[in-house]
C-alpha cells in the first residue's frame, strides 16, 4: 500500500464497493476498520479521500483518512454516521473534536484517525503535506 492513496469513485460507487485513484481496487493490507470507514464515507458521498498510512512513521495511529464534506452540514452528518459506525463496531466513546461547527471535524478511533473538513478549510490547513512521503522538510534532513 502507498503511504499515502485518494480514493475516488466517479458516481460514488463502482461494482465492487469503494475504490482507491482512478478505479483501481483498494489496496491489500487494510483493517477491517479502514474498509468500514471508507465504505462508509463513499457511501455518503464524501469528497477526495485520502488515506495515509502511518505505519512506521507515527505511534500515535496505524492510518488516517481525510475526506471533504460540501458544506459544515455535509461534514456533521459524516461525522455523525461515522460515530455510529465505531459505535456498531465495538469501538465505545471515540475521541471527537470540532463538531459543533463542523468546519474541521477529527475523529480519534485509535488505530484510525479520521479528518473530515469543509474544502477551503482543507486546502487551508493541508494537512495530507504534512504527512506526504516526499515532503521537503523531510528530504531536507535525509540528504
Amino acid at each position: 500500500m502507498d503511504p499515502m492513496d485518494s480514493v475516488h469513485s466517479e458516481d460514488g460507487q463502482t461494482e465492487g464497493g469503494p475504490s482507491f485513484g482512478d478505479q483501481a481496487p483498494l489496496p491489500v493490507g487494510l483493517t477491517d476498520l479502514e474498509r468500514a470507514v471508507i465504505a462508509k464515507l463513499d457511501e455518503d458521498k464524501a469528497l477526495d479521500m485520502v488515506l495515509i498510512d502511518l505505519r512506521g512513521k507515527s505511534p500515535m495511529s496505524d492510518a488516517m483518512i481525510v475526506a471533504s464534506g460540501r458544506s459544515n452540514r455535509h461534514v456533521g452528518a459524516l461525522a455523525d454516521h461515522l460515530l455510529r459506525l465505531f459505535k456498531e463496531m465495538g469501538l465505545g466513546k471515540v475521541k471527537v473534536e470540532g463538531l459543533p461547527h463542523c468546519d474541521w471535524v477529527l475523529l480519534d478511533a485509535g488505530d484510525v484517525i479520521v479528518h473530515l473538513f469543509r474544502p477551503e478549510v482543507r486546502t487551508f490547513y493541508n494537512i495530507e503535506k504534512i504527512w506526504a512521503v516526499d515532503s521537503a522538510h523531510r528530504g531536507a534532513g535525509a540528504a
